[in-house]
């Protein structure tokens, strides 16, 4: 007996930040191989299979600068985009400083802030009018479980997140019956830049990613592309029922406060 398949539609042309690594890169490449032009802003160059892609054109500058984003608005003009039914826009650029307090410069704090928050906040003054006036327009920015539960040494990077997450929000509701769908996705863990940098800067990175992973519930750190599926679902229309909300893709990390790192669930305290 043939089984009934389910899709999703993505939109036309997303603009995603925070292409060259990790999560942005591995939702870059989802989105091209789906038949979604992707126009990507990083300030570093791309994998080489995104840079040959047909559907993939990249704004090479900071996200935290007007100019960037200008050109972001003459690459979509160029490239077709008034005449697409749906427009996307993707959220993915961070930087994480590793560090506590003493040991930090306002620097660290500063540049936390200028890119994870106000540099998609710039992004969305300049995108926004293009996604109310499409068919169909969707936001979906990236935040962290950090924006809810403290980590060490994360001060700053934890601290942005959580003001990315709330400024989200309370632009979704200004901007509720425009017909734009906005969502936040928030990972824990996985496998990618920002987690292998903070594995690095560990004093025993062996026992680090040991630890780490011994404390997921699924007992394994999640990777990168998982993630990348939830953005994408979330860009889509069949996300509707979502709004404002925060989707955590963690493996069960936040799930409980007693994860007995592989005990059996049923033994007595």
């Amino acid at each position: 007996m043939s089984q009934p398949s389910l899709t999703i539609t993505l939109p036309d042309f997303v603009v995603a930040t925070g292409v060259s690594s990790g999560l942005g890169e591995e939702c870059a490449r989802l989105l091209t191989r789906a038949g979604t032009k992707v126009v990507g802003v990083d300030v570093n160059a791309v994998a080489p299979d995104l840079a040959v892609s047909s559907n993939f054109q990249l704004v090479q500058a900071s996200i935290t600068e007007d100019s960037t984003w200008n050109s972001v608005l003459v690459t979509l003009d160029t490239w077709g985009s008034t005449s697409a039914d749906s427009l996307g826009f993707l959220g993915v650029a961070a930087v994480l400083d590793v560090g506590v307090l003493l040991d930090e410069t306002l620097e660290n704090w500063e540049r936390a802030w200028r890119v994870n928050v106000l540099g998609h906040i710039r992004g969305l003054q300049h995108v926004l009018p293009r996604l109310i006036q499409a068919k169909f327009g969707s936001v979906v920015v990236i935040s962290s479980v950090d924006a809810k539960f403290a980590e060490q040494q994360l001060a700053s990077y934890a601290s942005s997140k959580a003001a990315l997450e709330l400024a989200i929000k309370t632009i979704a509701l200004d901007y509720a019956r425009t017909g734009v769908n906005f969502n936040i996705l928030a990972p824990g863990p996985m496998r990618a830049g920002l987690f292998e940098r903070h594995l690095a800067s560990a004093d025993d990175p062996g026992v680090f990613l040991a630890t780490r992973t011994k404390r997921q519930p699924v007992g394994r750190i999640i990777g990168a592309d998982e993630v990348a599926h939830a953005a994408a679902f979330l860009l889509s229309p069949s996300a509707s029922a979502l709004f404002g909300s925060t989707i955590t893709a963690d493996g069960g990390l936040t799930v409980g406060f007693d994860f007995r790192t592989g005990e059996d669930g049923s033994s007595a305290r």
